[in-house]
């Protein structure tokens, strides 16, 4: 009996080794680059269960009265404690106020996949623009960044969406970086920006197309008159693992353990390593940009990568993640594939104080909207 529990003692020992050795290797993804180090990015995607399964095993070996063993676990979560707030938010706010605090800038970042105009598969659908946009108006922002924006110039099949913005929701100003054509440019995609205050300048930066697959939506800038005050806002969308229908089948085989597991494996693994290498790259150059702003600046966007990735760490350097500041819990934005990918954010300048934050988990796209009140010190 002695020798059964002395084993069993030490495969444990073992398997929370191997564990806190996984996870800290998560949690160096953010100073490894994603090109030359993308098989350790892709612990980034476990990294939630890691971090759990250290966790529980803290607990489980303070319960048996083992305090050196879960010092084991302990270690590595202070060690890895930057990569742990980033994932999980603590500050346990009340509800989101709709009505905007005097003096402060509210800000909505938003992945509307084309409004959901030709995805949709609900019967009798087509697509939720107005029910997005109306939500848009409910919350009254200052500052409106949308990506996978759709615009059509033939309102005779799809009525036009800038004008009606515009209009009806009194954004007098905006910027559209149209990225994608169809129909000799009757119907554009991309990113754009909407303002209640003047912009006096912008600028969009196209980055490198790779080839055999689509490229990102742009880098685009604004600089925004604010009362007096002068404030940078960039939106952006980073290069997508792209997953179509296949390979959403492809991740039920692997998680079911069915036939042909290691073939959907491959096929995976192979869009993730060429996602997780451009995205890399583009968080450089964003960084660049950032660095370079001489105004306080905001950045928000999808940037398709998970808050212990080297292009989360990159691209916020030493700004505020108004989630992180203001939220509370994972802050799920995507819907798809695990309920902890957050993977849209809003970065602040540390000269703004974040008021409130919140992300509203809506049925009209695959992304949840993220909305900020800011305030410039």
């Amino acid at each position: 009996m002695a020798f059964f529990r002395n084993f069993t003692k030490r495969i444990l020992i073992l398997t929370n080794t191997a564990v806190v050795i996984l996870f800290l290797l998560a949690c160096a993804n953010a100073w490894l680059h994603p090109a030359r180090w993308w098989f350790i990015s892709l612990l980034g995607l476990i990294f939630p269960l890691l971090f759990f399964l250290v966790l529980a095993f803290f607990i489980f070996w303070l319960f048996l009265h083992s305090k050196r063993i879960a010092l084991i676990s302990l270690l590595a979560m202070i060690i890895g404690w930057q990569n742990i707030h980033a994932f999980l938010a603590l500050d346990i706010h009340k509800k989101f106020i709709y009505e905007k605090p005097a003096n402060a800038l509210r800000i909505l970042t938003w992945n509307v996949h084309g409004w959901d105009l030709f995805i949709t598969k609900k019967p009798g659908a087509s697509g939720h623009r107005e029910s997005m946009i109306s939500f848009v108006g409910q919350l009254n922002p200052d500052i409106v960044c949308f990506q996978e924006f759709f615009e059509s110039h033939n309102p005779k099949i799809i009525p036009s969406t800038i004008p009606y913005i515009i209009d009806q929701l009194k954004y007098p100003y905006y910027i559209f970086a149209p990225d994608y054509h169809w129909h000799d440019g009757l119907y554009e995609s991309g990113v754009v920006i909407f303002s209640r205050f003047p912009i006096v300048d912008s600028f969009r930066i196209r980055y490198l197309d790779s080839p055999k697959q689509k490229s990102p939506e742009s880098l685009l800038f604004a600089d925004i008159n604010v009362n007096g005050k002068m404030l940078r806002v960039f939106t952006t969308h980073l290069q997508s693992v792209l997953f179509q229908g296949r390979d959403f089948r492809n991740v039920e085989i692997i998680k079911n353990v069915d036939d042909g597991t290691l073939e959907a494996s491959k096929s995976i693994i192979k869009k993730l390593k060429r996602a997780y290498s451009l995205r890399g790259y583009q968080a450089d150059q964003v960084r660049q940009e950032l660095d370079k702003s001489p105004y306080p600046e905001i950045i928000c966007g999808d940037f398709n990568d998970v808050p212990n990735s080297y292009t989360y760490f990159h691209v916020r350097g030493d700004r505020r993640d108004a989630y992180m500041t203001k939220g509370f819990g994972m802050g799920r934005t995507y819907v798809h594939l695990s309920p902890t990918l957050r993977i849209d954010y809003i970065f602040t300048n540390k000269k703004f104080d974040v008021l409130q934050c919140s992300k509203f988990p809506l049925p009209y796209s695959d992304h949840h909207p993220v909305v900020a009140d800011l305030q410039l010190k």
